[in-house]
């Protein structure tokens, strides 16, 4: 039996008690959902989760649940439900669904009427004394919704309120005003990847911690409901330990959507359920924050499923929502880009079948044709699916979900039924995101707001700690898909800005990961103190979970010395700094015990990070870009593939240099190689010089980097030279001259037999 409840008015007679009734249903508390999600996102708007066919345009399975009605008779019936494209006038209504009462449909066709969330009537049915059974049927498989079914033998209309947990819902379902206390050292709600650092982090050093997320899984945007691919380089800079923790739970997606299979939700959840200090709190919603003075003294949040509220009290709190949520409710000092802000994406992906595939019409969707957007050639709808720039992130989140739900169906519908038709005769759409993926909205400040001058100069902070390796990446409309819609634009380009290092990384202070003025609480993830600017190299997600570790390890300080974040700057600084030098999988029980490093925990990391590419021991004679002298400016890369150990360098500044020693093992001939991999920006004509240590020998010679190398692995030969054993030889690429960038990886002398 589903959670439900039967209300009677006390004012009326005894006789009439028995007649009348008042049933309200939430949906998203059905006992079997079938095809339909539970939808959680926009609970701040709307004031509850609801119930979602999210079905790619073919009906999803019906959602059934049982009532028990104490008298029979004549009922009224409503949901609450809306018109999810009657904003914008558009034509059709794609999210029509019925009620079914024990089998039989309702006269009214829901989701029909509305352009914001109320309730919708049905008319009169008939319900039985004892069990009734309830179904949610979709007409359509393109997002019809429901929060809530109400049944009532009075003539009257259900209040529209959408405040949290309103009275009268709360009254009608029977939850108790008292809610259920639990208390902890470390309280961290949101369970993307800075929330599971920081909980598992905390964890392990002794605190005893509860990890609220309002959905079923883990992992925020890296996890299968979005697809978001883990991105920023990890265990490197000052601190190379920090990350191992990341290095777990993190996914290994190979591009963006990925697979479901890629994103592994239950590997995230066996890994915090394994600690026995956190205690998961899944499908929770925080709603309320208490304060005593200028601190946080607990945070309510009520079970999405059955609406049963929870007390989490405790010192210390992490805000890693993503909005600053817990810190805005808090009263924390914090701001919000006005203009320019980046959107959210909805990713999606598509197949072509064995046979042919057909699409309905979507005339309610963007009117699109092919030329209205990038076609997606490798099956993917990627990250620049964006919209809602200058909307209301917070607000308005689901509008601006399902403006992006209208621009992925109507490419689809110009690839099935318009001008795209003939080609895609096969084509399948195989997954669309309903959740979004929000890239900025609330920031809240700490003691340092970080600026993109503080990165490009990089400053020196005596806190610097998460290495951020991504560029200061900020989207913008792209202008030729934009024409169509200029109010919002749903295709989005991304401006990489230079000045960070990508390979050791900008460290991050830690002074960013703690309200200035809420006194005990943390925050971690996109929400911290940075400007916008900087928030383009910090919101990528395995940064944002290394954020999370330091505030673990920092929450755990101020336990065992009953102390506050600021604190542990001011006065315990020395004392975070050797705890995050430990490895990822060190542990202790209580913050008091002795820490312990298991057997198991990772090897140390350099500064660049645990070598990922090709290891140079594995190739006679190689020796790598780590070990060469580089004059000038130069800039480290991952993106082409393969290379040696951590990456490679690479340069166009004129005065740039870059110069290897090798040494003959024997006396012989040798080909002297140098490494690099082709891309169309790399230089055209490279220098490079052969010289041996005491100038007996000098050779010549110019490389066009654009094209392929002449051997396996990036290898190519500049020259062979004969060499006494032990004797020196200098390679030197010059970038003057070079008409692009110069590639530099690794060189090589190998033995010519």
């Amino acid at each position: 039996m589903n959670k439900f409840l039967i209300s009677t008015l006390l004012t009326l007679t005894p006789a009439l008690l028995l007649q009348a009734e008042r049933i309200l249903i939430e949906t998203e508390a059905f006992s079997n959902q079938g095809g339909w999600k539970i939808d959680t996102q926009f609970i701040r708007e709307m004031g509850s989760p609801y119930l979602l066919a999210h079905g790619l345009g073919t009906p999803v399975q019906d959602a059934t649940t049982t009532i028990e009605v104490k008298e029979g008779g004549s009922y009224q019936l409503f949901a609450r439900t809306k018109d999810w494209v009657a904003r914008w006038e558009a034509k059709g209504q794609p999210g029509r669904f019925q009620i079914l009462i024990n089998g039989t449909p309702a006269k009214t066709t829901f989701g029909t009427k509305g352009a914001k969330w109320d309730w919708q009537g049905g008319g009169q049915i008939t319900l039985s004394k004892g069990n009734n059974t309830l179904a949610l049927r979709d007409l359509t498989g393109f997002n019809g919704r429901c929060d809530a079914i109400y049944l009532t033998s009075f003539k009257e209309v259900p209040p529209n309120d959408s405040e949290i947990l309103a009275n009268w819902r709360r009254d009608l379902l029977g939850i108790t005003e008292k809610p259920i206390e639990k208390k902890y050292d470390l309280v961290v709600v949101g369970g993307g990847y800075s929330g599971l650092g920081a909980a598992i982090s905390g964890a392990r050093m002794g605190c005893k911690v509860a990890l609220i997320q309002d959905r079923g899984v883990l992992g925020g945007n890296g996890s299968s409901e979005v697809r978001v691919w883990a991105k920023g380089n990890i265990r490197r800079g000052k601190y190379p330990r920090i990350g191992e923790i990341i290095e777990e739970i993190c996914d290994h997606a190979k591009k963006s959507p990925g697979t479901y299979e890629e994103f592994e939700d239950a590997k995230k959840e066996t890994i915090v359920r394994a600690e026995k200090n956190i205690d998961l709190q899944l499908f929770h919603h925080a709603f309320q924050v208490e304060k005593t003075g200028d601190k946080i003294s607990a945070v309510h949040a009520f079970n999405v499923k059955n609406g049963q509220v929870t007390r989490f009290s405790g010192p210390l709190f992490v805000d890693a929502t993503g909005h600053g949520t817990i810190g805005f409710l808090a009263g924390a000092d914090h701001t919000m880009t006005e203009k320019g802000r980046m959107g959210m994406s909805n990713m999606w992906a598509w197949a072509n079948d064995a046979s042919e595939v057909s699409y309905p019409e979507t005339p309610w969707a963007l009117d699109l044709k092919m030329m209205d957007f990038p076609y997606p050639r490798d099956f993917h709808g990627q990250w620049f699916w964006e919209s809602g720039y200058d909307k209301d992130p917070l607000g308005d989140a689901e509008g601006i979900r399902d403006w992006n739900l209208r621009a992925v169906f109507g490419a689809f519908n110009a690839m099935k039924n318009r001008d795209g038709a003939d080609k895609h005769i096969n084509a399948k759409l195989t997954w669309v995101a309903y959740v979004g993926g929000p890239r900025e909205s609330r920031r809240l400040l700490g003691d340092v707001i970080l600026t993109e001058e503080d990165i490009v100069s990089k400053r020196e902070f005596p806190d610097g700690c998460v290495p951020s390796t991504w560029s200061i990446d900020l989207h913008y409309p792209k202008k030729q898909y934009a024409q169509k819609f200029p109010d919002n634009p749903f295709i989005s380009y991304a401006v990489h800005g230079k000045g960070v290092d990508r390979s050791y990384g900008y460290p991050v202070p830690y002074r960013c990961f703690y309200s200035r003025n809420i006194e005990n609480l943390f925050m971690a993830g996109r929400c911290i103190s940075v400007t916008h600017e900087a928030l383009g190299t910090v919101r990528v997600m395995k940064t944002c979970g290394m954020m999370g570790e330091v505030v673990g390890r920092a929450a755990s300080i101020c336990i065992q010395k009953d102390c506050l974040p600021r604190d542990v700057y001011e006065s315990h600084l020395n004392d975070l700094i050797e705890l995050i030098n430990l490895p990822g999988k060190a542990f202790r029980p209580t913050v008091n015990d002795k820490i312990i490093i298991p057997d198991d925990a990772m090897q140390l990391a350099g500064p660049y990070g645990a070598p990922n590419g090709l290891d140079p021991k594995k190739f006679p004679g190689v020796v790598d870009d780590i070990q060469a002298v580089f004059k000038g400016r130069w800039t480290r890369g991952q993106g082409l593939e393969p290379y040696f150990s951590f990456g490679y360098q690479y340069s166009s500044d004129p005065e740039s240099i870059a110069t290897f020693i090798l040494e003959a093992p024997k006396a012989g001939q040798y080909d002297t190689r140098i490494a690099y991999q082709p891309h169309p920006n790399r230089g055209k004509s490279v220098s490079v010089d052969v010289t041996t240590g005491d100038k007996t020998i000098k050779m010549n010679s110019t490389v066009n980097m654009t094209q392929k190398p002449s051997f396996e692995n990036g290898f190519h030969s500049v020259g062979k030279i004969t060499l006494r054993k032990g004797q020196k030889v200098m390679v030197s690429l010059h970038a003057k001259g070079s008409q692009g960038n110069v590639h530099v990886d690794a060189a090589q002398l190998l033995p010519v037999d």
